[in-house]
C-alpha cells in the first residue's frame, strides 16, 4: 500500500535532531512560554516575513484570536460580516462564527479551487468588516486587485495559512518583490496539524503580523487575557504552544524550503505523465491569470520550473476531479493506493450550519463532490510515484 501520507517516514528522516529537541525540552524542566517558544517565533517570523509571529495551540485558534482581538481593539462587533471561500475547510467558518461575525460564503474559481477575487466586490456590504483569504491546499491566493478592494472599502484581509507554509508570491521588483503568504494581509493564521508540510507532534498554530496592537492583543487574549499573572485585561483563552511544539517545529522549519521543493517536483511528474482524460489535474495561478483550466482546452499547461507561479504553490494536498470519484478511489485503493477526500461535505451544507442550507453554491458543491488527494509527500520514492501515475492512468 502506498500510504496518502507516511508520517512516521516523514518523522523518522528528521532523526537525531528531532529527539534531540525533545530531549532538550525534558532536560530543561521548562515547558511552557519558554525559550523554545521564543525562538521558534523568531525564526518563524523571520521565515514568514513578519515582525510578530505569536504561538498558539491550533490553526482554528490562531484565526479565533485574530478576530477576537479585532474586536477587542474595536475594528469589528458582533454582526459584521467576514467574506470567506466557501469551499474551504470549515475551521476558517467556525472562527468566524465563534466570535458571532456573519461569514459571508463567496464561490471559488473552479479551476485553482481558491476565493474567487472577482466575485468580492459584489458581496460587500456596510457590515464587513474583513476579507478572510484560504490559501486552499498550499496554493497561494492573491492579487493587486484583491488589495485594491480591501484599501476602497477600509477593509482587513486575514489569510488562513493553514494549508500554505512557504508559498511565495512574486510581486515583480522592489525590495519586497518575493513576499511570502502568511505577510501578505493585515495578519495571518497558521497551523501545524502533523499532517501539514510544516508539522509538530501535535496540535499547535501561530498568528504572524506586523501590527503591533493586534499581536500584543492577541498574544495577551491568547494567555487566559493576561500579561501579568492573576490579572486579567480581557475574557481571555488558554491557547498557548508549548515547548515540545516549538522545538520539533524549530527542526523541521529549517528544511521546510527543501521539502516544499520536492513536492512541487512531485507535483510536476504527477501533471507531466496524468494523462487519463477523466481526470482534472490541479490548477495553477500567477497574479491574475489562470495558467491551467483542463476544461478549456485552449488553455494550456506551462511547465512549473519556467512560470512564477511555481513558487506560490507549495502542494500541501496535490488535489484531482473525476466525475466519478468515489469510483476512482475505490479502484485505487484496490490497486494498493491510499487517497482522502478533501473535503467531502461542503460548510454550508453541514448540520452545524444548517442555516446555510438553502444557499446556491453550484461551483462549491461541484468540486466538494468531485475532488481526491493523491499522495505527495518529500518521502514518496521514485517507485512510488511512477506506481499511482500508472494506476491512475489505468483507471476507466
Amino acid at each position: 500500500m502506498i500510504p496518502f501520507l507516511d508520517l512516521k517516514k516523514v518523522n523518522d528522516s528528521f532523526e537525531p535532531e528531532l529527539s534531540g529537541a525533545i530531549k532538550r525540552v525534558l532536560d530543561s524542566g521548562w515547558y511552557l512560554l519558554g525559550n523554545e517558544v521564543k525562538m521558534f517565533e523568531v525564526e518563524y517570523g523571520q521565515f514568514i516575513g513578519t515582525k510578530h509571529s505569536i504561538g498558539v495551540a491550533n490553526g482554528l485558534d490562531a484565526l479565533r484570536l485574530i478576530l477576537k482581538a479585532y474586536i477587542e481593539m474595536g475594528q469589528m462587533k458582533e454582526g459584521d460580516e467576514i467574506i470567506v471561500p466557501a469551499n474551504t475547510y470549515i475551521a476558517s467558518i467556525l472562527a468566524i462564527t465563534d466570535n458571532r461575525l456573519v461569514p459571508v460564503l463567496a464561490e471559488p474559481a473552479i479551476n485553482t479551487y481558491n476565493l474567487d477575487i472577482s466575485l468580492v466586490e459584489k458581496l460587500i456590504t456596510p457590515r464587513t468588516k474583513a476579507i478572510m483569504v484560504v490559501h486552499l491546499y498550499g496554493q497561494a491566493c492573491w492579487s493587486l486587485r484583491l488589495e485594491e478592494i480591501a484599501g476602497k472599502y477600509n477593509l482587513k484581509i486575514i489569510e488562513d495559512n493553514a494549508q500554505a507554509a512557504g508559498a511565495i508570491i512574486d510581486q515583480g521588483s522592489g525590495l519586497r518583490a518575493q513576499r511570502r503568504t502568511g505577510s501578505l494581509g493585515d495578519a495571518a493564521g497558521h497551523s501545524f496539524y502533523p499532517g501539514k508540510n510544516l508539522g509538530a507532534m501535535g496540535d499547535a498554530g501561530a498568528v504572524t503580523t506586523d501590527d503591533d496592537e493586534l499581536a500584543d492583543v492577541v498574544r495577551t487574549i491568547a494567555n487566559y487575557g493576561s500579561k501579568i499573572k492573576y490579572q486579567n485585561l480581557y475574557k481571555g483563552l488558554n491557547s498557548r504552544l508549548d515547548e515540545i511544539q516549538a522545538a520539533v517545529l524549530r527542526v523541521k522549519l529549517a528544511r521546510l524550503d527543501a521539502d516544499n521543493q520536492r513536492r512541487r517536483e512531485i507535483a510536476q511528474y504527477y501533471i507531466d505523465n496524468i494523462s487519463n482524460p477523466e481526470i482534472i489535474l490541479p490548477g495553477l495561478k500567477s497574479s491574475e491569470h489562470s495558467f491551467r483550466n483542463s476544461e478549456n482546452a485552449d488553455n494550456k499547461i506551462f511547465p512549473l520550473h519556467s512560470v512564477q507561479s511555481a513558487l506560490s504553490h507549495i502542494w500541501h494536498l496535490f488535489v484531482i476531479r473525476c466525475r466519478y470519484r468515489d469510483k476512482l478511489q475505490k479502484f485505487l485503493s484496490e490497486n494498493d493506493i491510499q487517497t482522502v477526500i478533501h473535503y467531502p461535505i461542503p460548510p454550508h451544507m453541514q448540520k452545524a450550519y444548517a442555516e446555510y442550507g438553502k444557499l446556491k453554491l453550484p461551483i462549491t458543491e461541484r468540486i466538494h463532490a468531485e475532488v481526491l488527494s493523491m499522495p505527495i509527500s518529500p518521502v514518496l520514492t521514485e517507485k512510488e510515484i511512477g506506481q499511482v501515475v500508472e494506476v491512475i492512468n489505468a483507471f476507466k
